[in-house]
């Protein structure tokens, strides 16, 4: 069996709102989640990231644990209000601090930094000033990432400029179910849509600007499905569905974020299902979002369908059999091949290499009488996963890394802390953390550089 190359990179993903806490301190602004948690039912529980991991306090702690667990490489993200409290102008000397001192401290034990731009913790005051639909919020988000690289990029090297965005722009502005909770109409979330590939555009170049060999991605949340049989027919079926534009869920097309990012320009069957209300293309915005990449990152949870040929050829959505996928705690059917298709079919379309920048199993999990958290269900959907990954590899698809989302249990943004993601348990009322049973076993997939996959776990249960 191939392995996994000699540099390939592993880790975990987190997100500054969902671990940091210290919402009001040392200088930091408000950010549209600041605000939402306050919004009378938005929140299960009730809960918001105020105080969240406090990870903003307790950071030596988790790179400690993260070094024990023999990590490589962690990605992070800059809460954008933390840096620029007004989201433009006067820097937070505290806030920049604390990301600086971070990432010494990542490179300090061994870890190499992964820096994310925006992940969803919009500057408050900058939404009152039209937030993404605002036609200057491109420029907003560009001097953003100048002072961010310029402050961290001879450290940092890894750098993503927005993640998921079909998520900031379905749930932010579409449904309301995320900050800053609007329900926009379609020709308005749509140039919201339009205005943050052009502030990715924008961000690329400045990174580039600054930091010479850096290397950088964007990473889509979209839909993907999976073939109904091995039969090329199907198999075609399903990759083609992947790549159009859905009835169901337009926002969420792979297309629509990425074809304007590599190919630059929007795919015809998107304009035509969108019509009128598709947004304006500037001259010169085309050329600003088809910036260079270095390799394509990418979230996988899920394949929602299997897809067949129809009769005549055309994609059909197979119906749901009884144990078509064992699901998790959000419902999110566990569907592992899926992991290899998206990374097959994405290559083959972008030619870029594909680092897994999020994948991970919601559970309930629980403190056992033994004081230990076992999750066997974590290290079995993990372990399957990456399995998937290696047959891509096997097969010659540049798959160059697998961060697991996430290190330790968070604030999980509209289910508060409902849910528990991490490799790591968060007592939220001691805010202990306690390695669970993936954690010491992820720590040896990492040692071994993937050998220890073909161990069973479970051998000694």
């Amino acid at each position: 069996m191939t392995s996994f190359p000699r540099d390939f990179i592993w880790g975990f993903a987190a997100a500054a709102y969902q671990i940091e806490g210290a919402a009001y301190e040392d200088g930091k602004g408000l950010n549209t989640w600041d605000v939402f948690c306050k919004k009378q039912d938005a929140i299960d529980g009730g809960h918001s990231g105020d105080i969240a991991c406090d990870h903003y306090h307790r950071w030596r702690e988790d790179l400690d644990l993260m070094q024990k667990l023999n990590t490589k490489a962690y990605r992070l993200s800059i809460n954008w209000a933390r840096v620029l409290p007004d989201g433009e102008g006067k820097v937070n000397e505290k806030g920049m601090a604390f990301y600086e001192t971070l990432v010494d401290a990542l490179l300090e034990r061994g870890i190499t930094p992964m820096v994310s731009l925006f992940h969803w913790d919009y500057p408050f005051a900058l939404y009152c000033r039209g937030g993404w639909l605002s036609p200057d919020s491109p420029e907003w988000f560009a001097k953003y990432a100048a002072l961010v690289v310029k402050r961290l990029g001879d450290r940092v090297k890894l750098w993503l400029t927005h993640n998921e965005p079909s998520c900031v722009t379905h749930m932010g502005h579409v449904n309301g179910t995320h900050a800053p909770g609007l329900q926009l109409s379609r020709m308005e979330y749509l140039r919201v849509a339009h205005n943050i590939l052009l502030s990715h555009g924008r961000a690329v170049q400045e990174i580039r600007t600054h930091c010479k060999d850096s290397r950088i991605g964007i990473v889509p949340a979209a839909c993907s499905y999976i073939p109904a049989s091995s039969k090329p027919e199907d198999i075609e079926a399903a990759r083609s569905y992947t790549f159009s534009v859905q009835e169901h869920a337009p926002i969420f097309s792979y297309t629509w974020w990425l074809d304007p990012v590599y190919r630059g320009h929007y795919p015809e069957d998107a304009l035509r299902f969108f019509g009128k209300d598709a947004p304006k293309v500037a001259p010169g915005d085309m050329e600003t979002i088809c910036q260079p990449l270095d390799f394509h990152a990418d979230n996988y949870y899920f394949s929602e369908y299997r897809i067949g040929a129809g009769p005549d050829g055309e994609p059909v959505k197979m119906p749901r059999v009884p144990g078509y996928a064992q699901t998790t705690q959000c419902d999110f059917p566990i569907t592992p091949e899926g992991l290899y298709w998206r990374c097959k079919w994405i290559y083959e379309r972008y030619g870029l290499p594909v680092i897994i920048t999020e994948n991970g199993h919601q559970n309930n999990d629980l403190i056992m009488g033994d004081g230990k958290v076992h999750d066997p269900a974590r290290i079995d959907y993990t372990r399957n996963h990456l399995l998937m990954m290696r047959r891509a590899i096997s097969e010659g698809i540049p798959v160059i890394g697998y961060l697991h989302w996430t290190f330790m249990d968070n604030f999980e943004w509209a289910l508060g802390y409902k849910i528990r993601v991490g490799m790591v348990y968060t007592n939220y009322e001691t805010l202990e953390r306690i390695p669970k049973d993936s954690a010491r076993w992820y720590a040896r997939v990492m040692e071994t550089n993937g050998a220890s996959l073909d161990e069973n776990p479970f051998a000694n249960d």
